[in-house]
This record gives structure tokens, C-alpha cells and sequence, in this order.
């Protein structure tokens, strides 16, 4: 029946390769139970209905990827749109509610275009040096984040973010003239977290199945012996009662609150963050495991972009923050898994973690442990920075403008809406307009409209 459904052998594939495949991809994500809850905090969402919210996200991504377009790609809530979640719309002094309002009605959208066959052609407009420089600029913004939260990076007025410093006459910065300065390297925190970030690099180095996970773990555990950390009250708990009661979370999204002009540019960029970070994993991992075409697309990208939009509309409801198709699903690829049965495999292993919860837990308060993750999840993405035509200055400059402004601005949003825009005015400042497309200019004309109606920056 397995064979029949999932069509293994004519993948080139078989059962055990899909089950090890699905296994391996679940070691190297799991990490995301962890920091996903971690980050989200920050917006004010409670950390033990957090997880559960984000564990669930992840098995109803996967059971979708597997069963309805038969490919090996986990889903889960994503790193970096979380991160805007929290920390880009912090400025905007909206509630969870809200926030997570804008990630169910971008989800209905994502759904609407997709079916529609618009997505999939916005996604095709972009140029190569446009999407690689998408995921540079997260990249640096992960690894910042990762490097304020541990300390290693920390701003020079206490307490605050580098997106509120105090600033005089036309907005200069007051003394001093630098918003952020390296931290205390004395600190015991400090130093575990710097240890963190070395060693999930030696493990990435050395290609250990779920290294990022494991340095995590190894990182906390060394804390809690030095006396920097608590033991889990537990190993096994129910989920769904008590203090991971999904009750607190569920269903409490603010959608009509949201449903005004005001919420326009934050709409948009959860929008232009979720189909270019989808589009970029399918191509990605498509190329890991020989599933492009002969012109390099994905074929049938509407099924995996289908389950990227209806996880995604999940994702709101449960009360989590955008998800959408995995990068390190390419583990999972590169141990052999070929079809959806790996998806599923992944799913069963989020779901059995529903029950481990609070061995995990304790995790969620170490920032020594977990910010190492998100500065080693920024390298990994870093690497697209090879894949930028830096020979064109009509490509390097809108890819340029992209990653400055993303880490510049803290604000992820920036970054994207500045890079689409100035890439046509490029374009047609040289004379080179035929090189545009339709869909470009439609991006390009969203984004104005991020401007015109003045997001917080």
C-alpha cells in the first residue's frame, strides 16, 4: 500500500531510505521546538502553548507535504519570519492577537494566488541575484539577533534593542555615536555561548546529523553544570493541559483588527518574506535530490506551495508564526528520501515530541544555548552570497540595498520591499528595461505601496 501511495520504487527510492531520510531531516530541524517559542516570546505569546502551537504547525506541514504533493519536504514555522513577527512589528504596538491575525489572512492570500497560478509567476520574476540576496540578508539578521541575545553583541543604552536608541536633531544618533558595541567577554553566559557557536560549527564542519540540535543541547547541558540553568521538571508530560494548554493561544487571532489599510505593508511583507523563502527551498532542495526539470523549475511547484499556504493559515489559527518548506529537508534528501513518505516520517517524530516536552523546556530560557543556533543558521544562509552576479552592477546594487537594509534597519521588511524596488529603477536607469518583466514591476509597485502607507522602520 506504501509503495502503491507514495510510488517509492519508481523514485528510485526505497522504504528504509525514506524512513532514514525523514528521520534525519526531523533531527536537523528539531531545533525549531526549541527557538521558535524563544523568539515568539517576545510578542508576548506564553512559551509552553508556544510549543505545542509549533510542534503541531510541523506535523500538519508534513503529514500535507507528504500525502497531497509527495515530496520530502518538511514544513514548519519559519526562521526569520518569526523573527518579524517579533521583532520587526514591535514598534507597531500591536498584540499576538493581531500578529497573528496578519499570518492567517497572508496564508489566505498565499492560498488565493496560488490557486490562482500567481504566485508561481510572481516567484518566476525575481532574478537569481535577487532571491540568493533575500536569504543573505536574513542570514545576517538571524546571526545579529543570534549575537544580541547572547551577549556577545549588546547595545550601549541597557536594556534597549538597537531599533530605539535615543537620537537628537533630525534623528542622529546621540553620544554615543554607535548603536551597538561587543559585549562582556568575561561573562560566563558570554563565553558558553561563543563555546556554542564553535562547536555547532565544528559539527556542521564534520557533517553530524543534527548538529545545529545537538550543539544546542551540549551547550545547555555544560551551562546547567557550571550552575547557569534549571533541570527539566520532567521528561514526559501531556500536552494540551496545564501549562501547555493550547486553549490560551488557539483560535485567538485577531483577524478582523487587521483587516484595514493600516496593516497593508505588514500583509505585504509577510507576503514577499513567505513565497520568495518557499520558492528558494523548493529550488534548493529540488536540485539537492535531481527534481528539477531540464530548465531548472520545479515541477507541479503548486502542490508544495499549496501545502505552504494551507500550513500557513494553520499556523495562525493554532497561534504560531509563518511557516512554510524547510531548507534542511536537503539532509533528509542527501540520505536518499525521494518522496512524501519521508514527510510523513518527519511528522510522526514532531508528533511523538509532543509528549517530551518538558526535557525540552528548560531549553527555551538559555539563551547561552539557543543563540548560537540562530548566528549558525545566519552562516548557513550566508552562503547564497556566492550565487550574486557581482560582475552586473544592476544586480549587485539592488542585492546590496537588500542586505544593508535588512541588518541596518533591523527590520527584515526593509530590506525586501528596498531590493524589488530599486531593482527595476536600475534597470531602466541604464537603458536595460527590456530585461524586466511583467512581474517584477507588479513587485516593484507593491512595494511602493509599502513605503507610501510608512511602516515603521
Amino acid at each position: 500500500m506504501i509503495e502503491r501511495f507514495f510510488k517509492v520504487r519508481a523514485h528510485g527510492s526505497t522504504v528504509r531510505m525514506e524512513l532514514l531520510g525523514g528521520a534525519t531531516t526531523f533531527v536537523t530541524m528539531a531545533y525549531i521546538i526549541v527557538v521558535n517559542p524563544a523568539i515568539l516570546a517576545f510578542a508576548g505569546i506564553p512559551v509552553g502553548p508556544s510549543t505545542v502551537a509549533t510542534i503541531l504547525t510541523a506535523v500538519f506541514g508534513c503529514l500535507m507535504m507528504g500525502f497531497v504533493a509527495n515530496r520530502p519536504i518538511a514544513v514548519a514555522p519559519y526562521m526569520g519570519e518569526n523573527a518579524f513577527i517579533a521583532f520587526g512589528l514591535a514598534a507597531m504596538g500591536i498584540g499576538w492577537q493581531q500578529r497573528l491575525g496578519t499570518v492567517f489572512v497572508s496564508g489566505l492570500g498565499f492560498l488565493l494566488i496560488t490557486v490562482l497560478r500567481v504566485r508561481s509567476w510572481l516567484a518566476n520574476s525575481i532574478s537569481p541575484s535577487m532571491k540568493h540576496s533575500f536569504a543573505v540578508g536574513i542570514g545576517l539578521f538571524l546571526a545579529f539577533i543570534g549575537l544580541y541575545e547572547t551577549g556577545i553583541v549588546t547595545s550601549f543604552v541597557t536594556g534597549m534593542p538597537p531599533g530605539v536608541l535615543p537620537t537628537g536633531v533630525r534623528g542622529l544618533l546621540l553620544a554615543p555615536d554607535v548603536p551597538v558595541k561587543i559585549g562582556n567577554l568575561c561573562d560566563p553566559l558570554v563565553l558558553l555561548a561563543i563555546f556554542g557557536f564553535l562547536l555547532i560549527s565544528v559539527l556542521l564542519y564534520w557533517r553530524v546529523r543534527g548538529a545545529i540540535l545537538l550543539g544546542v543541547a551540549m551547550t545547555a547541558v555544560l551551562g546547567f553544570l557550571l550552575g547557569h540553568g534549571q533541570a527539566p521538571k520532567g521528561i514526559v508530560a501531556m500536552p494540551f493541559t496545564g501549562e501547555y494548554d493550547l486553549s490560551a493561544i488557539a483560535f485567538k487571532l485577531d483577524v478582523a483588527g487587521v483587516l484595514r489599510l493600516s496593516f497593508l505593508p505588514i500583509l505585504l511583507t509577510l507576503f514577499l518574506m513567505s513565497f520568495l523563502d518557499t520558492l528558494g527551498t523548493l529550488v534548493g532542495v529540488g536540485a539537492a535530490g535531481g527534481m528539477l526539470d531540464e530548465k531548472g523549475n520545479f515541477p507541479e511547484i503548486e502542490k508544495p506551495m499549496l501545502v505552504d499556504a494551507m500550513t500557513c493559515m494553520f499556523s495562525g489559527l493554532v497561534g504560531t508564526s509563518t511557516s512554510g518548506a524547510y531548507i534542511e529537508s536537503a539532509t533528509g534528501i542527501r540520505e536518499g528520501a525521494r518522496t512524501g513518505l519521508a514527510a510523513v516520517a518527519t511528522a510522526v517524530l514532531f508528533a511523538m515530541s509532543l509528549f517530551f516536552i518538558p526535557l525540552v523546556a528548560p531549553l527555551q530560557q538559555l539563551r547561552y544555548a539557543y543563540g548560537p543556533a540562530l548566528i549558525a543558521v545566519g552562516v548557513l544562509m550566508v552562503g547564497s552570497i556566492r550565487k550574486i552576479e557581482f560582475d552586473d552592477w544592476t544586480e549587485l546594487v539592488p542585492a546590496f540595498v537588500t542586505i544593508v537594509m535588512m541588518l541596518f534597519t533591523y527590520n527584515i521588511g526593509n530590506g525586501l520591499t528596498a531590493g524589488l524596488l530599486v531593482y527595476p529603477i536600475m534597470k531602466l536607469a541604464v537603458g536595460r528595461w527590456r530585461e524586466l518583466n511583467a512581474g517584477a514591476v507588479v513587485l516593484a509597485l507593491l512595494c511602493v505601496v509599502y513605503y507610501v502607507f510608512g511602516l515603521p522602520h
